[in-house]
């Protein structure tokens, strides 16, 4: 987006529109008109409410039809990474903890390999109870765990001969490679919303990816608690990554008074997403897998992909 922000885009992993065909037709011109990257993200499952109850607290995605039918994560990417030669390819996020790290390292390696050395590894906690659940993982001290984790997959990629003995990880001294593409490893973001996840962004990974809806307010606050995180570890806040995900609806028309950030004219959306380089935000992308309009359950492929298309034409960094 111009030379401030780096603009993204969500490949298709949600919804009608996440067809194979959607998925290439989407980076390639995605990649043809300039933009910096192409994200997806996981959700296992989508719990439903007991008959005449509703799903506990935590299932805030029993709520959301967005997340009925989701790709996994690391499949589309492999799958597009042959037809694009530039455009970054990143998660935003995996749930980590659900599997062993790894197993993680190995896959996000050979992806790195398969695109050519151009991975982004966005991992997240998850929040889900029904999630840990079916993946067999102890809700319980999972703070502990994901700083481990990290260390771990940090160790994974950057140390060969490779050797971990920790609380809930260990590792035998072993030979795991191929060693990524990229070194010493990919790029690493962790997303999160509590002080201690934001703070843990900044201390053992690279940055930071937040969450969609924010308040400006909210999220410089939230910025300010991953740089301090990055400088208590001895590191440069400064040149800590911040990825912002913006769920966007393109209108013809000004919304007025109450428009929300990223629901409005083309104009608007523009500016709503360098008021997000102003906030602290180093990148971004626009995610339609969670639009309405194009990756909720009922909207035909051809409708989707074709709105996806106006927006990404509309916003196109080539054009800022």
């Amino acid at each position: 987006m111009g030379d401030t922000l780096p603009l993204g885009f969500g490949l298709p992993v949600s919804g009608g529109w996440a067809t194979p065909a959607s998925m290439m037709r989407i980076a390639c011109r995605a990649e043809e008109l300039g933009y910096a990257s192409l994200w997806t993200f996981q959700r296992l499952l989508s719990p439903v409410a007991a008959e005449g109850g509703v799903a506990g607290p935590s299932s805030r995605a029993s709520d959301d039809t967005s997340y009925r039918s989701v790709h996994d994560a690391v499949l589309p990417l492999a799958y597009v990474a042959g037809v694009t030669e530039r455009i970054r390819l990143g998660t935003a996020t995996i749930c980590a903890p659900f599997t062993p790290p790894p197993m993680l390292a190995k896959a996000m390696s050979t992806l790195d390999h398969l695109c050519g050395g151009r991975l982004t590894v966005g991992v997240g906690i998850g929040w889900m109870t029904e999630e840990y659940t079916a993946a067999g993982v102890p809700l319980e001290r999972r703070g502990a765990r994901m700083d481990e984790y990290l260390r771990c997959l940090d160790a994974l990629w950057t140390q060969d001969p490779v050797e971990f003995d920790g609380e809930f990880y260990a590792v035998p001294r072993s030979h795991i490679g191929p060693r990524p593409v990229q070194r010493p490893r990919p790029p690493l973001l962790v997303g999160g919303s509590a002080p201690a996840a934001l703070r843990r962004a900044g201390r053992l990974a690279d940055g930071w990816i937040a969450s969609s809806g924010q308040s400006a307010e909210g999220l410089r606050d939230s910025i300010a608690l991953v740089r301090q995180g990055a400088e208590q570890a001895g590191r440069d806040p400064g040149a800590v990554r911040i990825l912002a995900r913006a769920v966007v609806e393109l209108v013809d028309r000004d919304p007025g008074p109450g428009r929300r950030p990223f629901h409005g004219t083309r104009d608007q959306v523009l500016d709503d997403l360098h008021g997000l380089g102003r906030d602290g935000v180093t990148e971004a992308f626009v995610d339609l897998n969670l639009s309405p309009r194009v990756g909720r359950p009922g909207v035909e492929e051809a409708a989707g992909t074709a709105e996806a298309e106006r927006v990404l034409d509309a916003l196109r960094p080539s054009s800022v």
